[in-house]
């Protein structure tokens, strides 16, 4: 699976702080990796599952066929298969060897050798390319859910963050109000105080 993120990060230079970009939401080094490692552990659970499906729908022809492709499809294929080819060659050309050889150049033997090979090995490679498809396709759908959701929570979230944003700026200029409300009151106060004292002189 493709690991992406569901947030990303801007780092400040002055400071260990990073900022969720979005959100303005000051994080340190620790923060950012604590989540890196849940989000990683959280794809690694998912892989763990989707290998023991896997495992439970695959039948023996199934990982016979994985086992071939992947042995077909590997250096030690080639480098043993080459040394067989070489030595076959060898063994049918070889004058001291002449009474022993059973397929003599053109080599009609190998070459019906090696066409029974490629007629069977190619099918089974396909069958394990199919299965492979399948298997990433079903992952690749899982990617997609898993980042539709985390795309929507990220949403909701900035949502929130945004509304508790602008309740705080209401109840700010709730507050100032109420400053300039007192502020007038004192004054009004402070004026009758003063108009009385002058009368009382």
């Amino acid at each position: 699976m493709n690991k992406e993120k569901v947030f990303y990060a801007r780092h400040d230079a002055h400071d260990d702080e990073t900022m969720i970009e979005g959100f303005d939401i000051p994080m340190n080094r620790d923060d950012v990796e604590r989540i890196d490692r849940l989000v990683d552990d959280y794809e690694k659970s998912i892989i763990s599952r989707i290998d023991d499906e896997y495992l439970i729908k695959t039948t023996f022809s199934d990982r016979l066929a994985d086992g071939i492709a992947r042995f077909g499809g590997s250096w030690t294929f080639i480098i043993y298969f080459g040394a067989f080819l070489v030595a076959w060659m060898i063994w049918n050309t070889l004058p001291f060897t002449k009474s022993l050889h059973f397929d003599e150049p053109p080599f009609i033997l190998l070459n019906l050798c090696l066409s029974f090979l490629a007629a069977f090995q190619a099918p089974v490679i396909m069958m394990s390319q199919n299965r492979q498809a399948a298997r990433d396709k079903h992952e690749s759908v899982i990617n997609f859910a898993i980042n539709y959701k985390a795309e929507k929570e990220v949403d909701d979230i900035q949502k929130h963050l945004h509304r508790i944003e602008g309740n705080n700026v209401q109840n700010l200029e709730n507050i100032r109000n109420e400053f300039r409300e007192i502020r007038a009151l004192l004054s009004s106060i402070e004026a009758k105080l003063d108009e009385h004292h002058t009368r009382s002189s």
